[in-house]
């Protein structure tokens, strides 16, 4: 394969491609980061060769970076029965101390290990956004740069959604003092928005999108005029996480979450539902067909007792899904998948339930499908290597002893039921190499201002 002026070429011996798998790979890149040709069975011909098995980099539609930093400090028993509503009170005295500062290194740091495990792009679910006090800064986009910020220094892919929290709960309840720096009323979230639309213009790539935080945390007036303002681009929100949040949803808008969202709201390709965890039967068809994303974070639903989604009749309805990091417990996109599928059969007491077809890799129906719903929630093109879409690629150690034996489909097994992370050595962003052998080339700075900000910040 030559190259084109202009273009980086790049030969992988293995790669995983729409139609499937294929050997001799070729890949050109374009100066913008997209690929601009894809051809297997090509012999280098001057291209760099790129060791290993390669596949489209995952996105995690689902981040609130400055979690990372509290990542171990819920995880003491209460007086009373700890629930989601117990760890997030250690949230809110968490993020109460956050400087700008502490965010930016805090995000960098959660980016890089998002970058190794296999994430390449980052839906950052933006709600921390006032100082201590609840006041803006000078600079109502000042939490948005530092996110726009650590993800340049990382080079990992974006979705911003900043996000609009209004009411302290259901009812239009007051802020409580732990909620007061999220919180906008409508025409501030807008200047917030015109902000950081602008914050973003500087990031290549970057989508700009809008996430109501929740049925609880805006009115429904207030979420009908949002979605009328920003017609274009991702919509994200919580639902149906918890059951309190469910019979709450029920006592103030009468009606489950979901149920209200697809009666009242024009669910769409453009929206994406966080964790959709508690849901009837006919919720699960109603949003699988409605051509929406849930967004799926196992781990910490799992770490949160969240309960367990309803996968086996959303897939059956053709549903779309994507993973995310959430809370950032444990940064792994394969871990992730194997939690989703994991939960699914303790649910159901069988096994292989996130498939549809005898002999179908669970592997591959898992990863296939977050990439396809993860590129739809971000509002981007990645999640496959094919021309059009951002050179965003993650490179396995074919050598490594657990893949042994393995080729096509069993890649993806390997990858999500047994070796995970353990397989990843090289990831590309926009067609440039940022882990090499397993470590993001900013890893060490990066990690050492970590250290320094969480240390200040008395974890322990």
């Amino acid at each position: 394969m030559s190259s084109e002026a202009g273009l980086r070429a790049y030969q992988f011996k293995n790669a995983f491609l729409p139609s499937g798998w294929a050997d001799e790979v070729g890949v050109e890149v374009g100066d913008d980061g997209a690929i601009v040709r894809v051809t297997p069975g090509t012999a280098p011909d001057g291209a760099e060769k790129i060791s290993g098995i390669a596949l489209p980099g995952m996105p995690n539609l689902h981040c609130h970076a400055f979690q990372k930093g509290m990542a171990g400090l819920a995880e003491r028993r209460g007086p009373t029965g700890d629930s989601f509503w117990t760890w997030r009170e250690v949230m809110y005295r968490f993020l109460s101390q956050l400087t700008p500062d502490d965010v930016e290194a805090i995000a960098a740091f959660a980016y890089v290990e998002m970058l190794e495990a296999g994430f390449t792009t980052v839906g950052e679910f933006h709600y921390l956004h006032h100082d201590p006090a609840g006041q803006p800064y000078d600079d109502i986009g000042e939490m948005a740069a530092r996110i726009v910020g650590a993800s340049a220094s990382t080079a990992i892919g974006l979705t911003l959604l900043p996000s609009l929290y209004t009411y302290g709960g259901f009812g239009n309840a007051a802020p409580t003092p732990g909620q007061i720096r999220f919180v906008n009323p409508t025409d501030r979230f807008v200047t917030l928005m015109e902000r950081s639309r602008q914050i973003v213009t500087a990031l290549p790539g970057a989508v700009i999108g809008i996430a109501p935080h929740s049925l609880r945390a805006v009115s429904a007036e207030q979420l009908h005029e949002a979605a009328a303002i920003f017609a274009d681009g991702p919509v994200h929100i919580h639902a149906a996480e918890q059951t309190k949040e469910v019979d709450d949803c029920i006592a103030s808008l009468g009606a489950r979450p979901v149920q209200w969202l697809l009666d009242n709201m024009n669910l769409d390709g453009r929206w994406c539902l966080i964790h959709a965890t508690h849901m009837t039967d006919d919720e699960t068809a109603r949003l699988g067909k409605s051509g929406a994303v849930t967004g799926l974070c196992p781990l910490t639903e799992g770490s949160l007792g969240d309960g367990i989604f309803n996968g086996e009749t959303y897939l059956a309805a053709q549903g779309r899904f994507g993973i995310g990091s959430d809370s950032n417990i444990q940064i792994d996109a394969p871990a992730e998948l194997r939690q989703l599928e994991y939960s699914q059969r303790l649910k159901a007491r069988a096994r292989n339930v996130m498939t549809e077809a005898e002999g179908e890799s669970t592997g591959r129906s898992l990863y296939t499908r977050a990439l396809a719903g993860g590129a739809q929630a971000l509002g981007q093109r990645i999640g496959a290597i094919a021309p059009g879409h951002r050179a965003d690629i993650v490179v396995l150690d074919a050598d490594h002893p657990d893949l042994s034996g393995a080729s096509g489909d069993m890649v993806l097994d390997v990858l999500v039921f047994c070796a995970g992370t353990g397989l990843i050595r090289t990831v590309m962003t926009g067609g440039k190499p940022v882990v090499r052998e397993g470590r993001h080339f900013a890893r060490e700075a990066i990690a050492q201002k970590y250290r320094s900000t969480v240390s200040r910040l008395a974890r322990g």
